[in-house]
């Protein structure tokens, strides 16, 4: 839509997710001697919470037949166009969770395989489609030569890991992947999905929830504990060029966070000398969250509260969860707002956030 000589840019989606259309598919890219077990087992992730109503939209299946997601073309027909979206992240489906396996050979096998299928299958179908180099947490050296490896290749956009892990994600285990991370100019996405699965602890503190529901309700409780721990643990002292990007946490949880940090800093800093700024300046400078499952109160304008709390306009990005069941709807789900601020949560963030591998429309009505 045109108002004078300015355009208003379309829509990203920060998190789409692509399936395969069958095991079978990633046999070309699998060295040979993981073909039965991947075959027999697949990833070999335990699934203790079952949801009852299926995980994706049922509207969501291809025309020409295989799960949700695995069409490209599809995907592009039913969700992309009508909501006329200019990017989709494309952020996979449950490989992220190949980190709590425990044969790392076989899991980083399965990483390499399944970038080099979304490469050829998706990232050549439509440049409209950006993908994440995943990688095994769980092996830093594989997870450096993953990330040096497909870095240079103009439509990867992020590094993405699982939320389930055996450490907070803040451990200097990890940090060889955040300089990987940082020297190639690319976020870090965590997401959610693998908690309580494989070798991971407990979702929550308190042990296992009983079923879905319960699960799905406390999912925030992984970005808290790893914003905490990047935060605290100093990453963003030792790369300052790092981002890192909360994808399907919802959002209303981050001022409560940064409220108790922020407090205990004054009185608990000689802990952390590194740090040189209070937490919640760190989190507004490096963390970035996306919008779905978006919370929905009974009054709305208390969304909008929190949206200013942690200062939307740049720390949050639109996503959709497509094909998921709790797909979130881009024309409806954000309140009433400022227009600066949804642009800027539609597309602006994440224009800045992935820089020159987004080509912005000229003109593009986005305010900082």
């Amino acid at each position: 839509m045109e108002s004078g000589n300015r355009k208003r840019a379309g829509i990203i989606d920060t998190d789409v997710h692509q399936s395969l259309r069958s095991k079978k598919d990633l046999l070309e890219y699998l060295p040979k001697v993981w073909h039965d077990p991947f075959m027999m087992h697949g990833i070999g992730l335990s699934n203790l919470f079952p949801t009852p109503i299926g995980v994706d939209r049922k509207d969501a299946l291809p025309d020409g037949g295989g799960p949700a997601g695995s069409d490209p073309q599809f995907l592009l027909k039913h969700h992309v166009e009508p909501y006329g979206i200019e990017y989709a992240i494309l952020t996979g489906g449950g490989e992220t969770g190949v980190s709590l396996i425990p044969d790392l050979d076989y899991g980083s096998a399965i990483i390499r395989a399944y970038n080099d299928y979304y490469v050829e299958k998706w990232l050549k179908a439509d440049p409209r489609f950006k993908g994440s180099i995943l990688v095994n947490s769980a092996d830093p050296a594989e997870a450096v030569k993953e990330i040096d490896r497909l870095a240079d290749h103009p439509d990867m956009v992020q590094v993405i890991m699982s939320g389930g892990s055996l450490r907070p994600y803040g451990h200097r285990f990890y940090h060889p992947i955040y300089e990987a991370a940082e020297r190639h100019g690319l976020p870090v996405a965590m997401h959610p999905g693998s908690e309580g699965k494989g070798m991971a602890y407990p979702p929550t503190p308190a042990g296992y929830p009983t079923r879905y529901m319960e699960w799905h309700n406390i999912l925030p409780l992984t970005f808290m504990a790893h914003i905490n721990s990047l935060v605290c643990e100093g990453v963003f002292e030792k790369f300052p060029g790092l981002k890192v990007v909360a994808i399907e946490g919802g959002v209303a949880w981050l001022p409560h966070l940064m409220w108790r940090m922020d407090k205990n800093y004054k009185a608990l800093r000689a802990q952390t000398p590194w740090l040189k700024k209070l937490p919640s300046e760190y989190i507004m400078e490096h963390i970035r969250l996306t919008t779905q499952p978006i919370e929905e109160p009974g009054r709305p304008g208390e969304l909008l509260q929190i949206f200013q709390m942690v200062h939307a306009e740049k720390t949050l990005m639109f996503s959709s969860d497509y094909p998921h069941w709790d797909f979130d709807n881009p024309k409806v789900v954000l309140p009433p707002m400022p227009r600066e601020m949804k642009a800027n949560i539609l597309s602006g963030t994440a224009y800045e956030l992935y820089g020159s591998k987004l080509k912005k429309p000229r003109n593009a009505e986005v305010s900082r």
